[in-house]
């Protein structure tokens, strides 16, 4: 089942043939294999894996992660974490700062009926307050950590600044648990190649083990340092200091990792089957657009500029570019090739966990046979069990 464009292998996702189109289809050993590969970083390193569910949304899958020895899981926004929390993972950590108390206590109240345990983050006054308010709502504590901006400056607080120091005091004396420090190295998807992600995780690294030391002589001990990015854990030089990693994006991996040299092609699991339903002297149209594919280019809009996937056949000895999108059309560039109206493509997306949160289903392909996997955490399944 290898599928390697160096060796010019063609796609052979068992059982992708018999499915309509479009439809996004995950090959199970690759799935395995990808799982068992991080399991054993982790192992190596000596950190507990609490992979990030938002990549695959699954029961199932986070199943297969917990059998190989996930020591919990991570969720992107409290409906997501619900599910989890309802499927008996522990703990489930947040990594999402909250700013309302109504949600932090509907969360501590369910984990409370599943005897779950969940983690938050914050990185201001206004998220500690509420998540305090919440807390005493539910009439419980709460764990939360830090979140600590590293390079990607999105959320959390600047290690340098007096404000994370104050915010850690501020957490010490409230009813709140300090969990330790949380960061997400996502720059890494924009480093451009193996040694430029190694960079970015020493630095990573750098940044909290210093936070850390400037917490210690405030009298502040910090309990575990959780770090998280599929490249920076890939491509890394050691965890000497780190306790907990957090990665989605490799139980599938997808073009953006080929991109930056993390993976080969033969450890892509996901991929999406469509259909040509025209073509014209350029173009093949299939029948997956943006609504299938999206039109992300990458993480942390990183994308490299070559189009929105990789389209293989069985009839091709090399792959063609998916150039165009529209909402229920995709354009793949023909590149002397002649396929007939009718043919079946195996593309690779950009972003793999984007057309997982986009897709029905997942189909999984096990041995040529194709069965149904529920993404049980979409935002319309979500939606639904929080109105029964």
């Amino acid at each position: 089942m290898s599928i390697t464009a160096e060796t010019a292998a063609r796609p052979a996702f068992e059982g992708v043939e018999e499915l309509e189109t479009p439809s996004v289809v995950v090959d199970a050993a690759r799935l395995k294999a990808n799982i068992a590969r991080m399991q054993a970083i982790a192992a190596d390193g000596g950190v507990a894996l609490h992979p990030h569910i938002k990549t695959h949304k699954s029961l199932a899958i986070a199943g297969l992660q917990r059998d190989a020895g996930a020591s919990g899981v991570t969720a992107s926004h409290p409906g997501e974490a619900a599910v989890f929390i309802r499927g008996g993972f522990s703990p489930v950590t947040l990594a999402y700062p909250l700013v309302r108390p109504e949600p932090v206590a509907r969360l501590l109240t369910l984990a409370g009926a599943h005897d779950v345990r969940v983690r938050f983050i914050a990185d201001s006054m206004a998220g500690l307050e509420a998540l305090e308010a919440g807390a005493a709502k539910a009439g419980q504590t709460a764990d939360v950590f830090i979140k600590v901006d590293v390079g990607l400056h999105r959320c959390g607080v600047d290690p340098l600044a007096e404000t994370g120091i104050a915010l850690a005091q501020k957490l010490e004396a409230s009813r709140l648990t300090f969990c330790g420090l949380l960061s997400h190295a996502g720059q890494a998807y924009g480093a451009g190649n193996a040694n430029g992600i190694r960079a970015v995780a020493a630095t990573e690294r750098r940044i909290l083990l210093d936070f850390r030391e400037r917490l210690r002589r405030h009298g502040i001990a910090v309990p575990l340092i959780s770090v998280g990015s599929t490249p920076s854990l890939i491509a890394h030089d050691g965890f000497d200091g780190i306790d907990e990693i957090r990665p989605g994006n490799y139980v599938f991996f997808d073009m953006t990792a080929v991109r930056l040299g993390i993976v080969g092609r033969d450890s892509l699991s996901l991929a999406v089957s469509a259909t040509i339903i025209s073509k014209n002297h350029d173009f093949y149209i299939v029948d997956a657009g943006s609504k299938t594919l999206s039109s992300d280019l990458g993480p942390h809009s990183t994308g490299s500029g070559t189009g929105f996937g990789e389209a293989w056949s069985a009839e091709l000895e090399r792959p063609l570019s998916v150039e165009k999108l529209s909402e229920e059309h995709g354009m793949v560039a023909r590149n002397g090739s002649d396929l007939a109206i009718g043919a079946q493509l195996l593309i690779y997306p950009n972003h793999a966990c984007v057309v997982v949160n986009l897709a029905p289903r997942l189909f999984l392909l096990d041995d040529g046979q194709a069965s149904p996997l529920a993404i049980d955490a979409t935002r319309r399944a979500v939606a639904n069990r929080n109105q029964q």
